[in-house]
């Protein structure tokens, strides 16, 4: 079953679009298309049903996930992978940001980085989607979140990926 589909879509906002340059925004374009290709895939979109039902978390609580082209940063300076507006039903996926992607890309190649993308939204995703149920609860949520993030991905193949580093990254 695919449950959240037709809710997905890719947002910005214009004025950053205006300015940053056509390096930057073609990262950044590129970044919201892989994150929105893997929320998308039905291996993950019947895991999220799966997920939905055992947390007894309505479908109907999310009304729009946004795949976000830019980063957010907090007031702290650190970078936000994911919002929730509980009562709006919104849920917001942010990208890291290039110089990161540009370190990363060095110290692990271009194909675990690709693979690090697409799981820290699809973890930032599973963690908003418990805030639903249980809102300010941020250390139940995070610890949920790694659990199913876990059984996620024990059932899909990771083609030989270095997972260990990439769950290192995600979850400390």
């Amino acid at each position: 079953m695919i449950v959240l589909l037709d809710k997905m879509r890719i947002t910005a906002r214009s004025d950053k679009c205006v300015k940053l340059s056509k390096n930057h925004l073609s990262f950044y374009s590129k970044y919201a298309f892989v994150v929105l290709r893997a929320l998308r895939k039905p291996l993950f979109q019947r895991f999220l049903c799966w997920l939905l039902k055992r947390e007894n978390i309505e479908e109907r609580r999310v009304r729009d996930v946004q795949i976000r082209m830019f980063p957010l940063r907090k007031e702290n300076g650190n970078v936000l992978a994911g919002k929730c507006n509980r009562e709006e039903g919104k849920i917001f996926i942010y990208p890291k940001r290039l110089g990161f992607c540009q370190r990363k890309t060095q110290e692990l190649g271009k194909e675990t980085l690709d693979f690090y993308i697409q799981s820290r939204a699809r973890a930032a995703l599973i963690h908003e989607l418990l805030h639903l149920k249980y809102a300010s609860n941020e250390e139940k949520v995070r610890e949920l979140t790694r659990k199913y993030f876990r059984i996620f991905s024990k059932h899909r193949h990771a083609k030989n990926l270095d997972t260990r580093n990439v769950s290192k990254l995600l979850f400390t």
